[in-house]
């Protein structure tokens, strides 16, 4: 089991930028990948984008592209999550998870670790 500890949300006026790490502990070797998942009030929880541990591949929805950027500290085991450029629709819970080695990095079934989330809160 992998254990995921997110932090650095917090509410921001669009256009502003947030950052937000995710800290793996536990048996880490086993995560395949990590991704960013977010939920919003009333809504399912959705992809927002992926790495890869070993290549760094990234992976992201459509709706953050060119807007978020995924990067990973191996020797830390930390993912982080920059968003810029935010708008008042990015408002949710993001959850870290670590992916299994199966394909579907978008996909949640894909993941089998979750962190607690940390609350984004965009105003216009």
């Amino acid at each position: 089991q992998v254990q995921l500890v997110e932090s650095g949300g917090g509410s921001v006026h669009a256009g502003g930028s947030l950052r937000l790490s995710c800290a793996a502990s536990g048996r880490t070797y086993s995560a395949y990948g990590m991704g960013w998942f977010r939920e919003a009030p009333g809504k399912e929880r959705e992809f927002v984008a992926a790495i890869l541990w070993s290549t760094g591949s990234t992976y992201y929805a459509d709706s953050v592209k060119g807007r978020f950027t995924i990067s990973r500290d191996n020797a830390e085991n930390t993912v982080y999550l920059q968003m810029n450029s935010l708008k008042p629709e990015d408002t949710a819970v993001y959850y870290c998870a670590a992916r299994k080695p199966v394909v579907g990095a978008r996909i949640r079934d894909a993941y089998d670790s979750w962190g607690q989330g940390t609350q984004v809160t965009v105003s216009s």
